[in-house]
């Protein structure tokens, strides 16, 4: 196979970011990542009527879609570049924004802190149910937008950081695989009795493959936030590096720690899940007030803005740097 239709491309690459950014997600039938949330679905199904319900079964599903979707995409692309090199170079510009989600994302939290402004809560509840998966008929407003705002930190990393950097390292099958591993992740890896150890490899993968991204993003939003009025780049950074440990994992915390940091307003607070409280720990300061005004949501909508802007232009660099080393 001709690798060179795969390999990271800086225009394509901003032309994607550019079109996810002005016009979302596109919505389309054939979706990759809802492609591969179906075939995971009918993997699972075939492996647990097989027996394979355990650690070998997982890691069973994800070479299967590993195999699937990495390989077949990168064919695909393949064979579109060798029947014109335009045609190659638009299906893999599509592919790249078909993968990025800022857009998407901003539009989500647009929504809720658009209800919440309005003071339509049913809605702002509605709207933060498509974001986060706690419970939502207790949350006032201001709950709504700190949901929102620890979504967009969250999502910073797995949906916009995360895809670009392995872009930019490994190109397209960089960016399927770490895809594919998302996806598995969100749909198996969770820790309950049907998944503790089916879902394992993907949850682990993940967290493999987010780290890098995870601390990166923890200084992308130092930056942006070091540069926007009413924010602190000195306190996303401490509030990151102290509070990461924080949040379950070993990776979401590092961007909504800092967020909380450089917004100097306390996010997560009281959580609630399936009727139960599960949580009542706080990210950032004691003495900081709790996020949830209006120009909270619109602060943090500026330091991911900006931190994603850095991250694009960051990876470009290394791609022409690539390339022209290569050269």
């Amino acid at each position: 196979m001709d690798l060179s239709p795969l390999l990271p491309r800086a225009d394509l690459l901003v032309a994607a970011a550019a079109l996810d950014w002005a016009l979302g997600d596109p919505v389309y039938r054939g979706h990759p990542v809802r492609m591969m949330g179906a075939s995971l679905g009918w993997c699972e199904r075939g492996l647990r009527a097989a027996g394979a319900d355990g650690r070998v079964g997982g890691c069973l599903l994800f070479v299967v879609l590993g195999a699937l979707w990495v390989g077949g995409l990168s064919l695909a692309l393949s064979s579109a570049d060798r029947l014109h090199p335009a045609g190659g170079a638009a299906a893999h510009l599509f592919l790249l924004y078909s993968l990025l989600v800022l857009g998407d994302l901003l539009a989500h939290g647009g929504a809720v802190d658009r209800a919440a402004t309005g003071g339509d809560l049913p809605a702002a509840r509605r709207a933060v149910a498509r974001l986060v998966g706690r419970d939502v008929d207790r949350m006032d407003a201001a709950a709504c937008r700190r949901a929102a705002i620890e979504s967009l930190a969250e999502n910073l990393v797995d949906g916009v950081v995360s895809p670009i950097a392995w872009y930019a390292v490994l190109g397209v099958p960089g960016l399927v695989l770490c895809k594919v591993v998302s996806t598995m992740d969100s749909m198996v890896g969770y820790r309950t009795p049907r998944y503790l150890w089916f879902g394992w490899c993907g949850a682990r993968l993940d967290d493999l493959m987010q780290a890098a991204p995870a601390r990166a993003t923890w200084l992308l939003i130092a930056l942006a936030a070091g540069v926007l009025p009413a924010c602190s780049g000195r306190r996303a950074l401490a509030t990151g590096w102290r509070q990461h440990a924080v949040v379950p994992g070993p990776n979401p915390g590092w961007s909504e720690a800092a967020m909380a940091g450089g917004l100097a307003r306390r996010l997560a607070g009281p959580i609630r899940l399936g009727g139960r409280l599960v949580t009542e720990v706080w990210l950032g300061d004691p003495a900081d007030a709790p996020a949830g005004a209006a120009g909270d949501y619109r602060r943090a909508r500026s330091i991911v803005c900006l931190a994603s802007a850095l991250a694009l232009t960051a990876a470009v660099g290394c791609i022409w740097l690539a390339r022209t080393t290569a050269a």
